[in-house]
C-alpha cells in the first residue's frame, strides 16, 4: 500500500507544472522575511549573547524535518507534531541554559514552562492523532510538491512557534526575576480559562464528529453555538494569560534586552496569536472551506449571522441548534 501511494505521488508530482518565478520568488523572500523577524526580535529582547539561540533553534528544526523527511517522503503528517517538538524543545533549553549559566531559576520561569510543555503536549498530540487518522491535510496538497513552498510552510511554523512563546523565551533567558505577585495570579488564571476553553472545544468537535447523522455537517452545539471558531479564542486566551504572566520580569530596570525595557517586545506575542488566527492561516481557512460546502444553506447562513466568528460570547441566536439526538450525545459526552 505504501509503495502504491509513493508512485501514485510521484506520478501526479511529475505531472505539475513548475511553480513560477513571481511564487517562487514570493515564497523564498518571505523566508528569509521570517527568519529576520525571530531574529531580530530575539536580539532586541534577549540580547546579543543568547538572543539568538530560540530563533535559531525553533527555525532549525522546521529546517531539518522538512528537507530531511517531510519533502523527500511527501508528507505533511509530522507537521503538527514537529510543533509541538519545537516548544518543548525551545521551553527546556531556554529554561536549562539559565540554570547552567547562573545556577538559579525563579518560580515564574518554571510555572511558565510548564504551562507551555502542558499546552504543547496536549495540542501535539491531539493534532497528531487527527492526521493520523484522517490520513492528510488537504492544506498542504498543492504546496508540498514545490520545495521552495513546503519548506516556505515549515519556516513559518518556526515563526509561529517563536512569536508565540516570544515571552516564555524572554523571561527564561532573565536570571533576576521579581517575586511573584497579583499579576502573575491573574496570567495564570486567564491561561487557565483559555487552555479549558480550547480543550473543550476540541473534544466537544471530536465526540460530535462520531455521530453518524454529524458526517459532512458543521457543528453547532456546545461552544459552537457561541462561536464558531472557540478552539481558536481559547488559544489566543491562553497566550494572553502567558504575556501577563510574564509581563512583571519586564517592568523595572530591565536591561536584558538591547534597550532599557525591551522584553516588553513580547507584548507582540499575542497579538501575533491573534492576528495568526483571524486573518492567515485559521479563520479565513476553515471559514472559506465552510462557505464552498455549506454556503447555499440558508440555516448556514442565520448560523454565521447570528454567532460570533472567533469570540466566545452570549449571541442573539435564533436560529435552533442541530437535533436533540446530537446534543444529547455531546452533553453525555461531557460527563
Amino acid at each position: 500500500m505504501m509503495q502504491t501511494a509513493d508512485a501514485a505521488s510521484a506520478e501526479a508530482t511529475a505531472e505539475l507544472e513548475p511553480l513560477s518565478l513571481k511564487l517562487t520568488v514570493g515564497w523564498i523572500l518571505a523566508t528569509f522575511f521570517g527568519c529576520g523577524v525571530s531574529a531580530v526580535l530575539g536580539w532586541a529582547a534577549n540580547g546579543v549573547t543568547i538572543g539568538f539561540w530560540a530563533p535559531l533553534i525553533s527555525h532549525g528544526i522546521q529546517w531539518v524535518a522538512c528537507t530531511a523527511h517531510a519533502y523527500p517522503w511527501q508528507t505533511e503528517r509530522y507537521y503538527d507534531f514537529m510543533g509541538a517538538v519545537t516548544y518543548t524543545t525551545l521551553t527546556l533549553f531556554t529554561l536549562g541554559l539559565t540554570v547552567v549559566k547562573y545556577t538559579k531559576v525563579a518560580a515564574r520561569q518554571i510555572i511558565a514552562s510548564v504551562l507551555v510543555l502542558v499546552w504543547a503536549f496536549r495540542l501535539g498530540s491531539f493534532l497528531y492523532s487527527r492526521i493520523k487518522k484522517d490520513g492528510k491535510d488537504k492544506r498542504f496538497d498543492k504546496i508540498k510538491p514545490y520545495f521552495v513552498a513546503f519548506f516556505g510552510t515549515w519556516n513559518i511554523q518556526g515563526v509561529w512557534c517563536f512569536l508565540t512563546g516570544y515571552s516564555v523565551w524572554s523571561i527564561n533567558s532573565r536570571p533576576s526575576q521579581p517575586m511573584l505577585g497579583w499579576l502573575d495570579g491573574v496570567g495564570i488564571a486567564i491561561w487557565a480559562l483559555g487552555f479549558g476553553i480550547e480543550v473543550t472545544a476540541d473534544h466537544q468537535k471530536t465526540e460530535w464528529r462520531k455521530l453518524p447523522s454529524s458526517k459532512g455537517r458543521y457543528i453547532d452545539v456546545g461552544l459552537w453555538r457561541y462561536s464558531r471558531h472557540p478552539n481558536y479564542f481559547g488559544e489566543f486566551t491562553l497566550w494572553c494569560g502567558q504575556f501577563l504572566l510574564c509581563a512583571t520580569a519586564f517592568a523595572g530596570n530591565d536591561t536584558q534586552g538591547v534597550f532599557i525595557g525591551a522584553g516588553w517586545l513580547c507584548a507582540i506575542s499575542p497579538m501575533f496569536v491573534y492576528v495568526l488566527l483571524n486573518y492567515i492561516s485559521g479563520v479565513p481557512l476553515l471559514e472559506q472551506s465552510s462557505d464552498k460546502r455549506w454556503g447555499h444553506e440558508a440555516a448556514y447562513q442565520r448560523y454565521k449571522k447570528e454567532t460570533w466568528a472567533f469570540f466566545l460570547l452570549p449571541t442573539g441566536r435564533r436560529t435552533p441548534v442541530s437535533d436533540g439526538e446530537q446534543a444529547a450525545h455531546l452533553a453525555n459526552a461531557l460527563h
